[in-house]
């Protein structure tokens, strides 16, 4: 389970030091909010990494003015570097369940898979629906099953680990059922909540020698990270031949592709 004191320590600072691969592996995701957002003016953007939400926010929506927040003084500090140009996109390191700025009452709460993590998330979304302006709307991604995430099913079985999804537990696939997201949006006052699917190819590995570069990837961020990273020095060489493997069969024009699973929802707060 990944929580806060991670984000604000090792997982964080991965995550910082990782940000172009992490961005290229999402940006469908991306795509898929900043096209949802209009029309806002106020922005909060939830667990914004390094960034790439507010700024893809800021280029669609000229008149807006946003705020990033994350646990992690990493990728805030990753963010503030990249939007050195976009005075209307301002970061804070912020727990979102406590944030509250009186001064920006957001008409739009965003997050690109950042809301999976809450420890109490009716509290967490309850705590976020009371700072909102009226009205307002809430739009964030989160991962469907795992088995509809081949890099995540497929990666630590490689391991010869898969670690369980414990319903109910922060981490990344915690929103992964329907029912149980809507029921936690309606209990913290959030209405109207709708859920639209959206498949897309979670690229791992590209570049001059793309398969390489997903190992690179995988070594540092998502689930099998800290498994492949623990791996002694005897069984090394032959994980990394049975990966070599699995990625050349899922190379497509010069990118190694996963096939992947997300979820975009809106809600309204009345």
């Amino acid at each position: 389970m990944t929580g806060a004191r991670d984000w604000q320590g090792q997982v964080g600072a991965s995550w910082a030091a990782e940000w172009q691969r992490t961005d290229r592996s999402l940006a469908p995701v991306n795509a898929a909010l900043v096209a949802r957002a209009a029309p806002a003016k106020r922005i909060l953007d939830i667990g914004c990494g390094a960034g790439a939400t507010s700024l893809g926010l800021a280029a669609a929506l000229p008149e807006a003015q946003i705020l990033g927040i994350d646990l992690s003084p990493a990728l805030i500090e990753a963010a503030r570097a990249r939007a050195t140009a976009v005075p209307r996109c301002q970061f804070s390191v912020a727990d979102a369940t406590e944030w509250e700025d009186h001064s920006f009452a957001p008409d739009l709460l965003v997050s690109r898979h950042g809301v999976m993590f809450f420890t109490d998330p009716v509290a967490a979304f309850g705590h976020l629906a009371a700072q909102a302006a009226r009205p307002a709307r809430l739009l964030f991604s989160c991962f469907r099953a795992r088995a509809e995430n081949e890099w995540a099913e497929q990666l630590p079985a490689l391991l010869g680990a898969v670690p369980p999804v414990i319903a109910g537990a922060p981490g990344p696939f915690a929103f992964a059922e329907h029912d149980h997201v809507a029921r936690i949006l309606a209990a913290a006052g959030w209405r109207d909540a709708r859920c639209e699917q959206l498949d897309f190819s979670y690229v791992a590995g590209a570049g001059d020698d793309p398969i390489a570069d997903a190992l690179a990837f995988f070594s540092r961020i998502g689930p099998a990270a800290p498994l492949i990273r623990a791996l002694p020095e005897s069984e090394r060489l032959d994980f990394q031949k049975r990966f070599e493997q699995l990625a050349q069969n899922r190379l497509e024009n010069g990118e190694v592709r996963f096939r992947a699973a997300a979820a975009i929802w809106t809600a309204q707060r009345p």
